[in-house]
């Protein structure tokens, strides 16, 4: 594996607390599923800003940020049953992603943390080899 794209994002969760009260803002930036996800969530506001700092952190990654037609719905965060947070996308940012680093095959690691005032996200693209070496 290499790494092809790091990117990071810091977010001051006191600027989701009203933002989040607004059913436009949620649809225009999260996916239908982070919605449904954020109703078993008490802290509302660092659940938002910590997906919105992966969006954002993702597109850094990538190194295009909100360009080439890009949207914040095209990503979505997710956790697996360990509650490890994943990024998927869609069709449109795989075709980027394709692009852009002449590679069909990613992994895509995320990391979230949030305090009282801050949320951050950490997100590392590594491209997958055709073969894989075992270090000894």
């Amino acid at each position: 594996m290499a790494i092809i794209g790091n990117g990071v994002d810091i977010i001051k969760n006191s600027r989701f607390k009203n933002l989040i009260k607004n059913p436009k803002f949620l649809s225009r930036i999260f996916s239908v599923n982070e919605i449904k996800d954020s109703k078993k969530i008490k802290n509302k506001t660092n659940f938002f800003a910590k997906r919105y700092a992966a969006k954002e952190a993702f597109v850094k990654s990538i190194g295009t940020g909100f360009r080439k037609g890009i949207n914040f719905k095209d990503i979505s965060v997710k956790k697996n049953k360990l509650g490890k947070p994943t990024i998927s996308y869609n069709d449109k940012v795989k075709k980027i992603l394709n692009k852009k680093f002449k590679s069909k095959k990613f992994n895509v690691f995320v990391s979230l943390s949030d305090e009282k005032h801050y949320s951050i996200a950490y997100v590392i693209i590594n491209k997958l080899w055709k073969k894989q070496f075992t270090i000894i």
